[in-house]
């Protein structure tokens, strides 16, 4: 019986594939926005077990998204392998609201994936979802989607596909840019790889935005300029027609070559909750088997263009890696894999693992969803169900002190469990939530205040199950207690936050601690616990 792909391959906010194939050894590169480090890095070896590798944005001459917009930060990342190198291109959006765009693309490369990889070099800032395409006589080539600030048309601010060759002797693009491709009627052309086969180029957009009418389009040409012709068939992968498909928001895809000539198409796509259309896991990625026959438009294997919960493995050996990590005690060393933080690389400054040994240490700097300064370390939500707990030993001084268990999807979307002090400094335990409130970002408070003894650890915890988020607490040495209110879990979700504040990104959850006063009040944590489970 021949083995199956279980879609989503890469669970919770993993939007932006791009693959490649090193040997026996298969990389996929994400966007991470703006979560730091930057970019996730999974390897498999039989495309159909994949296991978080590295992230190589690592440090602040790299990446420095401090202040950046709400799914500003790193956009759609590129991968491939070239002479003995790996190059990575991504973009770092300064600004995305508003007429323009501030999208600045570099070049980073590594002989070993797992690094180091260089300081960056600067290609350009015309647009975004840059990508290298190496051609076969050894020249090098930068595509990207142009932003033309120009138009009105609605959609027509996507400018087409520029092409430029790149230097490597000098660092730099050089030459004539050329636009080579400005898309079908469905607008929004983005998400550029080339590919040379059979004597063409062929070159994979993504058209119709990340929301529902995604889709994936091919064009070809006989020689590297164009003109480009696209596909009879259009769109050779939407969920756009087909809004009862498991799948949905399918696009933004790249192709890759088994070494036993199988094709295979990873690609962007989302799981909404039934009846709500709203994606809790965020943009994750899933993969199709194609049909490439020698100068013929590539189809999917099994028929049509609509994307398939389950697809035929490849003929290779399985290889499974060990089950991810659910349970995190904090011992001296590098912050666990699975974790991550907002915006800064300055990461001593919101956590430290050394400062209390066994706890995780977070520095309380400013408001929740600030940009520039926001301690929160934090697990991707996976599933639509989940359990989460975490235990904390915090005095906060008063109520511009507070720390806890947020689920988080940015600063106008999240629901905050968190220990902090009334004016007189008596600690209480409150519920705070902010529920899409653009730009005020106002405050609920669903509940009273629960009164807490003056010190000593406070145990907090959050189930989801779909759409219900519901809180729990527990003194030491004291059993659960459930708090009476339900939650939206819904909300953290892009299509809950619109394009006012965001909805590029996917659902957290994990430990935070906020000082409004500025005194960096210290909130420890012992341990951290994320279990996905059946929905």
């Amino acid at each position: 019986m021949t083995a199956m792909i279980r879609n989503p391959i890469l669970k919770g906010f993993n939007p932006d594939p791009s693959i490649i194939r090193v040997g026996e050894d298969y990389y996929i590169a994400t966007s991470t926005f703006e979560w730091f480090p930057g970019v996730q890095i999974h390897h498999s070896r039989d495309l159909q077990n994949w296991r978080l590798l590295c992230r190589p944005l690592d440090r602040a001459s790299q990446l420095d998204m401090r202040g950046a917009e709400e799914s500003g930060g790193v956009w759609a990342p590129c991968l491939t392998h070239a002479d003995g190198r790996f190059w990575l291109i991504y973009s770092d959006l300064k600004r995305r609201t508003g007429a323009f765009k501030d999208s600045r693309n570099y070049l980073v490369t590594a002989e070993n994936i797992e690094g180091p990889w260089s300081d960056p070099i600067y290609l350009n800032s015309s647009g975004f979802d840059p990508s290298l395409f190496h051609d076969e006589d050894g020249r090098k080539y930068l595509l990207n989607m142009v932003w033309n600030h120009r138009s009105q048309e609605k959609g027509g601010k996507f400018g087409g596909i520029l092409l430029q060759e790149y230097s490597v002797a000098e660092e730099r693009l050089v030459g004539p840019v050329t636009n080579i491709y400005r898309g079908t009627d469905l607008k929004l052309t983005e998400g550029p790889h080339l590919y040379r086969r059979d004597g063409w180029y062929w070159l994979l957009t993504a058209e119709g935005g990340t929301e529902y009418n995604h889709a994936v389009t091919m064009a070809r040409s006989r020689t590297l300029l164009g003109p480009y012709e696209t596909d009879p068939a259009k769109h050779m992968l939407t969920s756009k027609d087909a809004p009862d498909a498991a799948l949905q928001r399918a696009g933004h895809a790249d192709i890759v070559e088994t070494q036993t000539g199988e094709h295979y198409m990873v690609h962007l796509c989302s799981r909404p909750l039934p009846g709500l259309r709203r994606s809790v896991c965020g943009r994750e990625t899933a993969i199709q088997k194609i049909i490439w026959e020698p100068g013929a438009f590539p189809r999917l294997a099994h028929g049509g263009n609509v994307p398939a919960i389950e697809v035929a493995a490849p003929d290779l050996p399985a290889q499974p890696w060990n089950e991810p990590q659910q349970e995190f005690d904090f011992a001296p060393g590098p912050l666990p894999a699975p974790l991550q933080w907002l915006r800064t690389p300055e990461a001593d400054r919101i956590f430290s693992l050394e400062a209390r040994p066994g706890w995780l240490r977070l520095y309380g700097r400013e408001s929740p969803g600030n940009r520039f300064e926001h301690a929160v370390v934090m697990h991707r939500q996976t599933e639509w169900a989940y359990d989460a707990e975490t235990e904390l030993d915090f005095a906060p001084a008063g109520y511009l002190q507070m720390a806890g268990l947020m689920c988080y999807y940015n600063a106008y979307l999240f629901h905050y469990l968190a220990v902090t002090a009334t004016e007189d400094g008596a600690r209480e335990l409150i519920v705070m939530s902010v529920k899409g409130d653009y730009p005020a970002g106002a405050l609920d408070y669903p509940l009273d205040p629960v009164p807490l003894p003056a010190e000593g650890p406070i145990r907090l915890g959050v189930s989801v199950d779909r759409e219900s988020l519901r809180f729990r607490y527990a003194l030491p040495g004291g059993d659960w207690q459930e708090l009476p209110v339900t939650l939206d879990a819904s909300l953290l979700a892009d299509e809950a936050a619109g394009n006012a504040c965001g909805s590029h990104t996917g659902a957290f959850v994990g430990m935070a601690a906020h000082d409004i006063a500025g005194t960096a009040t210290p909130a420890d944590f012992s341990r951290f616990s994320y279990a996905p489970r059946p929905a």
